[in-house]
C-alpha cells in the first residue's frame, strides 16, 4: 500500500488492435477458400438462342450436355471449335490422330443430334480465349444474336468472363455447365482433379481481368 501511495500513476497500456486484424484477415481468408469452389460455378438462365457452342475438353460430358440441350430444343445447331494440335505435332511422326472435333460430333450424332444440325468452325483454336472469338464471329451471321456455351461447371465463371472481354460485342451468352459435372464444389480440396481445376481457373481468370497478358506457349 505504502509503495503504491508513493509510485507515480503509470498510464494504461492501450489494447493494440493487431492480434484481431490478425485472426479477421486469417478468418477471411479461411473463409475464400472454402467457397472459392462455388464461386467459380456461375451458371446463366437457360433460354431458347441460335446454337449451343460446346468449349473443347472433358470428352464426352460437354458434347452429351449439349446434346441434351438441343433435344430439349434450346437451340437448333450445336457448333464445335477444333485444333490443330496434337495432330500437327504427331504428324511429323507418322502418327495418326483423329481430332476430338470427331469424336464430338459422334457423340452429338448418336445421341439424336441430325448430322445437319453440326457444325465446326473456323478457324482453329488453341484456347478458350481463341473459343470465344470463333463463337462471336459466328453468331454475328445469326438472327438470334443469343448462344449457349456448354463447359464444366468449374469453368463456368471463367468462359463468362472471356465471352464479357472478347465477344460480348457480338451477342449474348449463356454459360452453362454439364448438368452431372462430378465437380464437388463445397469440397474441392479433397481430390487432386477438382484442387487443380480450381487453381487453373483461379489463375485463368487474374489473367483475363488483366487483359490477357498471359499468352499460350506456341508449339
Amino acid at each position: 500500500m505504502i509503495l503504491a501511495s508513493i509510485m507515480p500513476n503509470s498510464p494504461a497500456r492501450k489494447p493494440r488492435p493487431w492480434g484481431s486484424l490478425i485472426v479477421f484477415l486469417i478468418f477471411l481468408m479461411l473463409l475464400a477458400f472454402l467457397n472459392v469452389g462455388r464461386w467459380l460455378d456461375k451458371e446463366d438462365p437457360l433460354q431458347k438462342a441460335a446454337a449451343i457452342a460446346v468449349l473443347s475438353g472433358r470428352m464426352p460430358d460437354r458434347a452429351l450436355e449439349a446434346a441434351r440441350l438441343y433435344n430439349q430444343g434450346y437451340a437448333r445447331q450445336v457448333w464445335l471449335s477444333y485444333s490443330v494440335e496434337p495432330g500437327a505435332t504427331l504428324q511429323k511422326y507418322s502418327v495418326a490422330y483423329i481430332g476430338e472435333e470427331t469424336y464430338d460430333r459422334q457423340i452429338l450424332i448418336h445421341q439424336g443430334v441430325p448430322e445437319s444440325a453440326i457444325h465446326v468452325l473456323d478457324p482453329a483454336i488453341v484456347n478458350t480465349a481463341d473459343e470465344m472469338r470463333t463463337f462471336g464471329q459466328a453468331l454475328l451471321k445469326e438472327k438470334d444474336r443469343r448462344l449457349i456455351i456448354v463447359t464444366s461447371k468449374v469453368h463456368t465463371r471463367r468462359a463468362a468472363a472471356l465471352w464479357k472481354r472478347l465477344a460480348s460485342k457480338d451477342g449474348e451468352a449463356i454459360v452453362r455447365g454439364v448438368s452431372d459435372d462430378p465437380f464437388d464444389s463445397m469440397h474441392w480440396w479433397r481430390n487432386t482433379q477438382d484442387a487443380l481445376d480450381v487453381v487453373r481457373e483461379v489463375l485463368g481468370l487474374l489473367n483475363a481481368w488483366a487483359g490477357l497478358p498471359l499468352q499460350p506457349a506456341k508449339p
